[in-house]
């Protein structure tokens, strides 16, 4: 009996590998002897360097860097050979901010051009990006600037230079009139993927901030600013360089960081999952498996629309999938979908404090798998 546990993290209770763990021990209670395959995974966000590391190797290396208020904060990317893999939310995401301190208008994306930067120097040539759980709606206009001073003049602005401006716009402006992002010798040579799920715009009613930027702390009259911000962003850009990708699917991702990425460094644009999994050859992992258990916090007809969950289900063949999530919806079309499985962790009755304890979902989640197994 092969058996692949491959599930997302249950975002503020636990991470992909403490799931994994957890399903594990439900199928050995069942199975002793079985082969228990654990794929950590992430579709872009929270886990993204970690399940990558776990996968191909590589090595982790320490930075401190700006958080989205320009403060220190130390975060990690991964190093294999010239790949770099880096997840935006150890720099830019919103779980560095309380939520009293969450104000799209004033966080930046500058801790990420940092890490981009340093992979650049340390010889990385192709950057993979996960844009998921972002604190920002700055269009990517921070982490361009960071890649400026990084690269071209080896320096970082301080948070008291960043906060003599409450709009980042005129900086784009001045750099695209006098060339800076054009002598950037070192990015001619990287080349990058973005990795999200987004298929937003950068700019309109379905944009970036219109759409994300009211979970960032966004006010309403906030977010008219912002999508005007980014739209003034996009029109100087597509002068500069002639072309715009502010329509591009994905270019709403991470606050407007996927336009960055997508204008200014030509990057491709894959769903998280998708990328992970064809670099670890995940087709190959569950050739031989006889049940492969996947799952995420929340499942609902959200899920089939590219999800973390389908893309193990596409990626699995024939291979029976089981789905086992924290709270379940539509049911039954997750099923027609092709999962054979779907199953909620937790009982009725639970309250939403209880079931977030990591030890209560530990022991659910070794609880319901141990049931599904028994069933195969």
């Amino acid at each position: 009996m092969i058996i692949v546990v491959a599930i997302d993290s249950f975002k503020g209770c636990m991470t992909s590998k403490e799931a994994n763990l957890a399903a594990a021990e439900g199928i050995k209670n069942v199975y002793p002897d079985a082969e228990v395959i654990q794929v950590p995974v992430s579709d872009g966000g929270e886990g993204f360097v970690e399940a990558f590391h776990a996968t191909i190797g590589g090595v982790r290396i320490d930075l401190t860097v700006h958080d989205p208020l320009m403060r220190p904060v130390s975060a990690q990317y991964l190093l294999h050979g010239k790949l770099a893999v880096i997840e935006i939310a150890q720099a830019s995401g919103l779980t560095l901010l309380t939520r009293e301190e969450r104000n799209p208008m004033v966080a930046n994306s500058y801790g990420t051009g940092q890490l981009v930067a340093d992979a650049v120097r340390k010889g990385a040539e192709h950057i993979i990006v996960g844009l998921g759980g972002s604190a920002t709606s700055d269009a990517g206009i921070g982490m361009l600037r960071a890649l400026i001073d990084s690269l071209t003049y080896g320096r970082a602005c301080s948070r008291s230079e960043v906060e003599t401006s409450s709009d980042f716009s005129h900086l784009i402006a001045a750099f695209a009139k006098h060339g800076e992002w054009d002598d950037i010798e070192e990015l001619k040579h990287v080349r990058f993927t973005i990795a999200s799920d987004v298929k937003n715009p950068l700019c309109g009613e379905n944009g970036a901030a219109h759409v994300f930027a009211p979970q960032k702390g966004a006010s309403p009259e906030m977010v008219l600013q912002l999508d005007k911000r980014a739209r003034k962003f996009a029109d100087v850009s597509a002068k500069h360089f002639g072309y715009d990708r502010s329509e591009q699917e994905g270019a709403g991702a991470a606050g407007g960081l996927g336009y960055a990425f997508l204008q200014y460094m030509n990057a491709d644009c894959k769903p998280g999952i998708e990328l992970l999994l064809d670099t670890i050859r995940f087709h190959e992992i569950v050739n031989d498996a006889n049940l492969v258990i996947t799952g995420e916090g929340s499942a609902d007809r959200q899920t089939l629309m590219g999800k973390l969950p389908m893309g193990i289900l596409r990626q699995s063949g024939n291979v029976p999938v089981c789905l086992i999530a924290g709270r379940i919806s539509d049911k039954q079309e997750l099923l027609n979908a092709g999962f054979s499985h779907v199953e909620c962790i937790n009982p009725e009755d639970i309250t939403l404090e209880e079931a977030m304890r990591k030890e209560v979902a530990t022991q659910n989640i070794i609880d319901t798998v141990r049931k599904i197994t028994s069933l195969v």
